[in-house]
């Protein structure tokens, strides 16, 4: 199974970067994405949730590295109001025509 990281930074400037044990996370969020850090919660845990199911579904158990990031990111998240989160990098990037 594919793993990959994506890197982000918050409406203070300040850059994290999170695991994801699937590359599912392309299917919630975009490389130069900007989002309201709640929709950017939402969007993230969904993705780290189907990823680690996926995990589950293929080896037995959850990714408790998945729900690290997910937790990671809900703490981050709760420190701004508002603003917007920009996705910086995904890596892997997925091939040219994936979807």
């Amino acid at each position: 199974m594919p793993e990959m990281t994506f890197a982000v930074r918050w409406p203070d400037g300040r850059e994290t970067s999170h695991y994801s044990p699937s590359l599912v996370v392309h299917d919630y969020l975009e490389t130069g994405g900007r989002y309201p850090v709640s929709d950017f919660v939402s969007r993230s845990s969904e993705a780290l949730r189907v990823a680690s199911e996926r995990v589950r579904a293929t080896f037995g158990f959850a990714c408790t590295s998945a729900a690290h990031s997910e937790e990671t990111i809900a703490a981050a998240a709760a420190a701004y109001d508002d603003g917007d989160v920009e996705v910086l990098r995904m890596e892997p990037a997925l091939p040219q025509g994936a979807s």
